[in-house]
């Protein structure tokens, strides 16, 4: 956090966590657990599941009742519009299109808005960008942390000014901490103030993982079969 950065007002509503996968094996397991409420996915991710980006958004929209970002992979906004319209067709309730942060996706994005179509600008990483994918409309908008990270900057002060900017300026598209690669990701991006952690399933399992919560439950477990053996 920047030097001097005063705490802002709490925020209204709860954050909430995603899986960001286009692995159907990871999505139905994740799907039960009561913390998971929405999915992303990417080209990339479904690349690896040798099917149909249609087939899978199909798939996920049968097992996840929230937000599920779908990635257009046109180049120019014309495009983007209507390959964003099959995409929202497959289920408009949970659909958001994905749009990536150039100026074809920014103009997709203010036109999808005007059609009371949600959207997701991804591959943000400058508050420069954020502010811009702001006053475009974006529902949303993902800041990568990973990448950033690898490339020597700092993704959690780079979610810190993107959150001041929305504060400042009272705009209403969430933030999705994005790339996530750790826990302590996830707990900082939290700490940010953002609205939304889009998470890898190894990293979601991980975060009800403590050693002393281990510790105690095996004490627990010791002391229980002990007070059991009483009874007999």
């Amino acid at each position: 956090m920047v030097a001097g950065r005063k705490r802002k007002e709490k925020k209204k509503e709860e954050m909430k966590l995603f899986i960001d996968t286009a692995n159907l094996q990871e999505i139905e397991e994740a799907s039960k657990w009561p913390f998971v409420s929405g999915v992303t996915t990417n080209p990339s991710l479904i690349a690896k599941e040798g099917l149909t980006q249609k087939e899978v958004i199909e798939r996920i929209a049968q097992m996840i009742d929230g937000p599920i970002s779908a990635e257009v992979t046109e180049e120019t906004a014309e495009g983007m519009l209507a390959q964003a319209h099959e995409l929202y067709q497959i289920k408009p309730e949970n659909i958001v299109i994905k749009l990536p942060m150039t100026i074809e996706g920014l103009k997709a994005c203010k036109k999808l808005y005007e059609a009371n179509i949600p959207t997701n600008v991804t591959l943000c990483f400058s508050p420069a960008q954020a502010l811009l994918a702001m006053e475009s409309h974006a529902t949303y908008i993902s800041p990568f942390l990973g990448r950033l990270d690898d490339n020597g900057w700092n993704g959690i002060t780079l979610l810190e000014d993107i959150v001041d900017i929305k504060r400042n300026f009272g705009y209403e598209s969430k933030i999705i901490a994005a790339s996530v690669r750790s826990v302590d990701h996830v707990q900082q991006a939290a700490i940010a103030g953002v609205d939304v952690a889009t998470i890898p399933y190894k990293v979601l399992a991980k975060l009800i993982e403590h050693p002393l919560t281990a510790a105690g439950l095996e004490t627990f477990r010791k002391d229980a079969a002990k007070t059991a053996s009483l009874k007999k």
